[in-house]
């Protein structure tokens, strides 16, 4: 299982937000590509990065940080937030991102995502965002009637490198996985899954690598290692022990 340590990005820094809301930040640093080499240094081989402003503008809000990251750290970098356009997609690939993220144009515009997910074979994670079960889109702010389940199985067969899960009542509240949420759609669909929201130490990342085998993939923590509950060397040969 991978462990994914995240950079969120607000105006340029690094921070986490509580339940997705801009408004709840808290600012852990002004250096993204030093922080992104910090996670190198503990072993880390990936990364997962959002463009927090992006994913309200619908647009590339920070750039230059991404770009930065992209040039520091030497593994494979995920990127997500606002990432709507054929465009956007090939200009991020071009530059040395290894995964791009959608979330809102899956639910809006599910046909353009197919066919990226098929231009780009195991390139294009599929971000099934949940609030009480249902989807959450632009940056989490609008709450859709389209059930988790629903909208992940639309992609099975199309070739989506992955479905990542995050439980928004959750994300930032270091309140532990919903691990059954997170099991039970891995079990239902044919995508491998990432786990997101809410990690808070070993055990999170412990239990899940024994669902490996179930179709979790991995797994993202952010407030976790950067409030020193979680080591990520630690959290990294857990998941490849289990």
């Amino acid at each position: 299982m991978i462990v994914f340590p995240a950079i969120d990005l607000k105006g340029g820094q690094v921070v986490r937000l509580a339940e997705g809301d801009m408004a709840r930040a808290t600012v852990y640093g002004d250096n993204p590509a030093a922080q992104a080499m910090i996670f190198a240094a503990a072993g880390s081989q990936y990364l997962h990065v959002v463009d927090l402003d992006g994913s309200f503008a619908g647009r590339a809000e920070n750039r230059e940080a991404v770009e930065a990251i992209l040039q520091s750290f030497p593994g494979h970098v995920q990127l997500g937030g606002g990432i709507r356009t054929r465009a956007a997609v090939e200009g991020w690939f071009d530059l040395g991102v290894s995964r791009v993220v959608m979330g809102s144009a899956a639910l809006k515009d599910p046909d353009f995502v197919k066919d990226m997910a098929r231009e780009f074979p195991g390139g294009i994670v599929v971000a099934v965002d949940a609030k009480d079960g249902m989807v959450a889109t632009e940056g989490w702010a609008d709450v859709s009637d389209v059930p988790v389940v629903d909208l992940a199985r639309r992609f099975e067969d199309a070739g989506v490198a992955s479905l990542l899960f995050t439980d928004i009542g959750r994300d930032g509240l270091l309140k532990g996985v919903n691990i059954d949420a997170t099991v039970d759609l891995a079990r239902r669909v044919d995508i491998p899954v990432i786990a997101s929201g809410g990690v808070k130490g070993l055990d999170d990342i412990h239990i899940l690598a024994l669902h490996a085998g179930e179709g979790i993939e991995g797994v993202i923590t952010g407030r976790a290692l950067y409030e020193g509950r979680l080591d990520l060397k630690a959290a990294i040969a857990m998941a490849e022990r289990v």
